[in-house]
């Protein structure tokens, strides 16, 4: 096409020019090649676009499963901190009845009464947790948990220790509830609650003692000590934290 072109513009002008069907060749030439280059210009962004989005979808995907594990990891966090913790006052005020068998009655029923009592808050959060699986919105409970609104209020955590029979000295250094971020609460209770787990679990009969501190718009410290004790674990460890 090219060829014929070049020899229809270079003719000398004394020679007959070419038949019209030779410049309709050429013109016909052009538009076929112009088309061709079109649709595979089109057909090489067709499948850019397809393999983008292809891309796209599994990077979504991806992103999607990353979220459900961290989801997962973290519920299974809050129910090992929450149940550890009532079921541990459980099985203490339990132990302390089968081996107090001359206990006065007094005493037996307010084991008995720290035994349901918390045998039924570890029912209710174990529902709690299971409402949140299937459905965002959980329902009330009457789990006396992290409060709302960032407060840190731990006296509820101590007076359960120290009703098991824990020495317990909390330590606030007047840490204003109000001024702590919800956050930060939330986590500073699950700390306080996982170390007087653990404190009774693997340092039976040793003073815990609970330290907040922090200042305003810049930290807050949760330390949780005790002795270490000499003799075996009260309870077994599971390992999972």
């Amino acid at each position: 096409v090219g060829a014929t072109l070049v020899r229809f513009v270079l003719r000398p002008p004394g020679l007959a020019p070419y038949p019209v069907w030779a410049l309709v060749a050429v013109l016909f030439g052009v538009a076929v090649t112009g088309w061709g280059m079109l649709a595979r210009t089109r057909r090489e962004l067709v499948l850019s676009l397809a393999e983008r989005a292809r891309r796209a979808e599994a990077d979504q995907r991806q992103r999607a499963e990353e979220a459900r594990r961290a989801e997962r990891l973290v519920i299974a966090r809050e129910m090992h901190d929450v149940l550890a913790h009532r079921l541990s006052l459980l099985a203490v005020h339990a132990g302390a009845l089968e081996f107090n068998a001359d206990a006065a009655p007094g005493e037996v029923a307010q084991a008995a009464g720290v035994i349901r009592s918390s045998a039924r808050l570890a029912l209710e959060e174990l529902r709690t947790v299971i409402s949140v699986l299937r459905d965002p919105a959980p329902p009330p409970s009457s789990d006396p948990g992290p409060p709302s609104g960032g407060e840190v209020d731990l006296r509820a955590l101590v007076a359960e220790s120290r009703q098991a029979g824990m020495r317990v000295e909390l330590l606030d250094h007047e840490v204003r509830r109000s001024e702590v971020p919800e956050a930060a609460g939330r986590a500073a209770y699950r700390i306080v609650q996982e170390g007087l787990t653990n404190a009774r679990k693997h340092a039976p009969g040793q003073p815990v003692t609970v330290l907040v501190s922090g200042t305003r718009g810049a930290e807050l410290v949760v330390e949780v000590r005790n002795p270490l004790h000499r003799g075996p674990a009260a309870l077994a460890g599971t390992g999972a934290g």
